[in-house]
């Protein structure tokens, strides 16, 4: 898009806008008319399959006839849209004081319903004329009457021309802020602003798609697409426009990655030889035997550290796959070369747990490994810098403080870094991992880039690894170690506390352990749950008088964690009772039954993590997960569409053990932004991608981007011209992600 193109043009010169509606419309994006044809709606309403109260209250009244009905136009309790004519509007006062403003309401088929209003009642009559009709916008319940309620839903007058694009098709929604409302912005008037704008460049909007690949995919051109986002014609028209912009969309992205991790590529890096007698030294004295995903892992990884050209590879597998020794291969390996290896994690816990394994291992070899963490004194942070500095560690542990300011106010120097490593890399933000890699850089005399390893502590959703981690090559360790068995997860209610005590005490009769874990280390006056301290001190006297019961918890100092969790892994208790500590780190073999109370206040990736505590031996292992009766009741009852994300984890985590199972279940609950935390690490928002359903979108995309950038991978051909032409506008959006 060129910068005198039409759809560079301020959308405050567009007839119907001005001054005033432009300055609220940039505030939600809206600062060009390519902006505002990017607009798009939100929601759609067809008078075919008009929602009537009805048919919105029916699966409310019985959600088991209704649970398989996925294409339902009205889901349980979520946010629907419906049209409706105010009745009448009655004022309701309680004992206790709280007035409530009622609005009756009748929807097209006569049926009624009610919209509840408990503050902004002299708004409300204002706003609300009985006669008139209304969008209302809201999440429906259902009262003691079975009426379909709204309460404080969004409103929206029904104007005429609402009813003339009514009667031709499907009626678009918007996003309207209230600041938009306030300058007369409303969704009808951001209709005619749109329809404006399509008019007046419809003949110049140009297609960065090339036409042999929309022919390939079926894809309608640019312009019908945008013509049926804001105007649909038919259900068909507006699923092609959406399908083409999805595809649109991450096409771009995957460019974008694409072309940024071929400049990368394009950097000198050490060469650092495959064969380390530091590795094989270690081999020779490991207990076990690798797996054959953690041999194939280390080859890859190798490869990549002997091609002079930076590596950029996700190790990622399932809990207890064995991710740290595969790590650790590659930094023996760096030493031997003679360069550095930095190895960032989010926590000091975490730092110290990486720091005191890593050093157990190579106790034999002649290697330094240090630790670098922001609670170190002054005096211990010059000394250990000294030592980086020096190049006389040849492993540096560390956290956030691997990119802060050293001890004497400088930044952190280090000596000639030939691998960053980077654990559970979502918790790294784009900006910290890029300094993390100038400064291993800027370690060496002359311009050479470190390789780089990113580890997940889980498994991760296909979707994000060719989005998210797009620029990277995917390494999985698919294979646990030998002889270990799937767990048996059982959801059991507070009132079957019996059969799970009776389960530990066999395993400890059989000699084997077991953990016991609480959400909280002290009881709450404002959240009733069991407390970690205070169940210690019961069970040690009422439930397990006879086993050895010790207890673990976040408050206590790291020499008194590490004493109590070496003492149970060496034998000396049987039961330990922990907090979320536990989650990470431990390595118990003996260990068989992880016992969960309040299962219910988890995530599943944090089930997930501390019932990989267990199972670490030969012998089969339980976890059992404790929660209220109703919800072990919904658990064991047939899926609904409407249950609590509590009941879908807990059922998730009793049907399956497998992590990347558990990680696509999870995204679908959460997002994939809450589930990775992934907007402060610089996940773009998508507008029509839903990474959680459209995996197959995403992988055509990505197969195409690659495909195209083969054959033209600098988009030169006169064919691609306004493809390469959207990419430099709209490579801003993903600049941290193509260059970071």
């Amino acid at each position: 898009m060129k910068e005198d193109s039409p759809l560079q043009m301020p959308v405050q010169y567009l007839k119907g806008v001005g001054p005033r509606r432009a300055e609220v419309l940039a505030a939600a994006g809206v600062r060009t008319i390519g902006d505002l044809l990017y607009y798009v709606p939100r929601a759609y309403i067809e008078r075919t399959a008009q929602r009537s109260l009805r048919s919105i209250a029916e699966p409310m009244l019985m959600p088991m006839l209704f649970a398989r009905e996925r294409e339902t136009v009205s889901v349980l309790r979520r946010e629907v849209s419906i049209i409706v004519t105010i009745e009448r509007i009655v004022e309701k006062r309680f004992r206790s004081q709280r007035t409530l403003l009622e609005a009756i309401i009748r929807d097209d088929t006569g049926a009624y319903g009610a919209l509840h209003f408990w503050n902004g009642h002299q708004y409300y009559r204002r706003v609300l004329s009985v006669g008139k009709r209304y969008i209302i916008t809201g999440v429906p319940e259902l009262d003691r009457l079975r009426r379909v309620t709204f309460t404080h839903p969004q409103l929206e007058p029904v104007e005429e021309d609402d009813d003339a694009t009514l009667a031709q098709g499907i009626l678009p929604l918007y996003r309207l802020t209230e600041p938009m409302r306030s300058r007369g912005i409303t969704h009808s008037a951001l209709r005619r602003l749109v329809r404006t704008a399509l008019e007046s460049v419809h003949s110049v909007i140009a297609d960065p798609l090339p036409l042999s690949l929309r022919q390939e995919r079926m894809l309608p051109p640019l312009q019908e697409t945008l013509d049926h986002l804001h105007f649909p014609t038919s259900h068909q028209a507006l699923e092609r426009a959406q399908q083409r912009m999805k595809y649109q969309e991450i096409f771009v992205f995957e460019l974008l990655l694409a072309v940024g991790r071929a400049r990368k590529r394009r950097s000198p890096a050490p060469v650092i030889a495959a064969a380390s007698p530091r590795w094989e030294q270690l081999c020779r004295t490991l207990p076990f035997s690798l797996t054959g995903a953690q041999r194939r892992a280390i080859e890859a990884i190798t490869a990549d550290l002997a091609s002079g050209r930076p590596m950029q590879r996700l190790l990622q597998g399932d809990v207890g796959a064995g991710k740290t020794l595969v790590a650790l291969a590659a930094m023996l390996a760096t030493a031997d070369a003679g360069y550095q290896s930095l190895l960032a994690v989010p926590t000091e816990v975490l730092a110290e747990q990486h720091w005191r394994t890593i050093r157990r291992l190579t106790s034999t070899l002649d290697l330094e490994v240090v630790k670098l963490v922001g609670s170190q004194s002054q005096a211990e942070r010059r000394a250990i810098a000294s030592t980086i500095a020096r190049g006389h560690a040849q492993i540096v542990v560390g956290t956030h403080a691997l990119f802060a300011e050293s001890a004497t106010g400088d930044e952190q120097r280090y000596h000639r870094v030939g691998l960053v490593v980077i654990d559970e890399q979502h918790r790294f933000g784009v900006v910290q991992r890029a300094r993390l890699e100038l400064l291993a850089s800027a370690s060496h005399p002359e311009p050479l880039q470190p390789h780089v390893l990113v580890m997940s502590a889980t498994p991760i959703p296909r979707t994000l690894t060719m989005t998210l981690y797009g620029d990277l090559d995917v390494t999985t360790l698919d294979e646990l170690p030998a002889g270990r068995q799937p767990v048996r997860t059982l959801v059991l209610g507070h009132d079957q506390l019996d059969r799970a005590y009776e389960i530990i005490r066999a395993e400890v009769r059989a000699r084997r352990q077991a953990f016991i874990v609480y959400p909280l280390v002290e009881e709450s006056e404002h959240v009733q749950l069991k407390a970690a301290r205070a169940e210690f001190e019961r069970l040690a006297r009422e439930q397990f008088p006879t086993e050895r019961v010790a207890l673990v918890h976040g408050q206590m100092s790291w020499n008194e964690k590490e004493h109590v969790m070496e003492r149970f892994a060496g034998g000396d208790y049987d039961i330990l009772v922990a907090t979320t500590v536990i989650e990470v780190g431990i390595d118990v073999p003996n260990a068989t039954v992880m016992l969960i109370e309040h299962a219910e206040r988890f995530g599943l990736a944090q089930l997930h993590q501390l019932r990989g505590r267990v199972g670490r031996g030969t012998a089969p292992a339980t976890c059992l997960l404790i929660t209220e009766p109703a919800i072990a009741q919904m658990v064991h009852s047939s899926p609904r569409d409407d249950e609590p994300p509590a009941v879908v984890r807990l059922r998730t985590m009793a049907q399956t053990t497998n992590g990347f199972l558990i990680a696509e279940a999870d995204m679908r609950l959460r997002g994939p932004g809450d589930m990775l935390g992934t907007r402060q690490a610089g996940m773009p928002e998508f507008r029509f991608v839903d990474l959680a359903s459209d995996a197959d979108i995403i992988a055509q995309a990505r197969q195409d981007a690659g495909a195209l950038l083969q054959r033209d991978p600098h988009l030169r051909r006169p064919e691609h011209a306004l493809l390469r032409q959207h990419l430099l506008n709209y490579a801003n959006e993903y600049t941290h992600f193509s260059t970071a």
